[in-house]
């Protein structure tokens, strides 16, 4: 029996190949262990081939992580991609669609929650009973989100199954459901979208370096933000002076490196964040992340354990101990390794 159009581009989209964890968790622990004065000079690569992302392709957009920013306008602040396909593969369901068993679909979304790190759940999914009723298609019909907030306000893109009639998505829209009201669909690449780049537009493709954010295999969930995170805003909401001042007794930030742009990105229980190549303060980066105190229910180090870095690929991964807490973190910029190389005094508290 042939296989449908979204299995094979699924088979195309899902070769895996083994963590890059491995290829340096032996030399982390006694890197991350020893002093600065310990730790081994980053060998940086004189030449190295340019990587560039491709316009997008419908027939073969490659991982999601790289194909949405092909779609994102380049002035964008922050871009989030979550990819259902990716997630559906990870859970043992690839070939879940809306024509699946209300049992299935139920099954996945409630493991989803529970198992991945998901970055949005879905602008569809709270409408999936009124969209299938009505219009015959539903959330779980779309292959990956992205969502981008610009100078021009917020935009976003749906990526659905290649063999979903989009006629059917037509209809929805022209009905104003489910927030699609004004949404541009686009009948050959199937996707829907509001304010995303035009032809001719600069997109987050032809950023300098971008192309070294993104991950040539598939994530569930990647996160990407132009410039760097101030310090204040990496303690969390709650943080005050008593939370800075732990912080810089043992590190200094000012003694970073400048971050032009960063991404995180989230894969079978590993996350991954990529700054740029060639970093020679990633062991910093890191070694701050693992001091920063907890201004949450759950800081940081608790959330993401195990790091290991490569200054070379400008690479840090973590386990994620805890998926709904490690979105929330992300989301909320609670990233201490991104943090700016400048400090900026708080308000001492006044009492009244």
């Amino acid at each position: 029996m042939s296989s449908s159009p979204r299995s094979r581009a699924r088979r195309r989209a899902h070769r895996r190949t083994t963590t890059w964890l491995g290829g340096v968790a032996v030399l982390a622990p006694l890197v991350l262990a020893g002093c600065a004065e310990d730790r081994p000079t980053p060998q940086v690569l004189a030449e190295r081939p340019e990587r560039t992302i491709p316009a997008y392709d419908a027939e073969d957009p490659g991982p999601a992580g790289r194909a949405a920013l092909a779609l994102v306008p380049a002035d964008a602040t922050v871009v989030t991609v979550t990819d259902f396909d990716a997630s559906r593969q990870a859970l043992g369901v690839p070939e879940l669609t809306s024509e699946s068993l209300v049992s299935e679909r139920t099954d996945y979304w409630e493991r989803v929650r529970r198992e991945s790190v998901l970055l949005a759940e879905g602008r569809l999914h709270e409408h999936d009973s009124l969209l299938l009723l009505d219009h015959g298609f539903t959330s779980d019909d779309v292959d990956w989100e992205a969502r981008f907030l610009t100078p021009d306000g917020p935009g976003w893109v749906l990526a659905l199954r290649p063999d979903l009639d989009m006629a059917r998505v037509e209809d929805a829209v022209d009905a104003g459901v489910a927030g699609l009201a004004g949404a541009d669909v686009d009948e050959e690449l199937h996707l829907v979208s509001v304010g995303a780049a035009t032809d001719g537009e600069d997109t987050w493709a032809a950023r300098d370096g971008a192309a070294d954010l993104t991950a040539e295999e598939p994530a569930e969930s990647t996160y990407y933000r132009a410039g760097c995170v101030p310090l204040a805003e990496a303690l969390g909401p709650d943080a005050g002076v008593e939370e800075q001042d732990a912080v810089l007794s043992r590190h200094d930030p000012r003694d970073l490196e400048p971050l032009d742009a960063f991404a995180v990105s989230f894969d079978d229980g590993v996350a991954t964040a990529r700054l740029g190549l060639d970093r020679p303060d990633l062991f910093d980066r890191s070694a701050l992340a693992e001091d920063f105190p907890a201004t949450g229910p759950m800081g940081f180090g608790e959330v993401f354990t195990t790091p290991v870095v490569d200054p070379s690929t400008g690479r840090i991964g973590w386990t994620v101990a805890a998926p709904a807490a490690a979105a929330g973190l992300v989301l909320t910029d609670v990233l201490p390794f991104a943090v700016c190389p400048e400090v900026t005094p708080m308000e001492e508290p006044t009492g009244l």
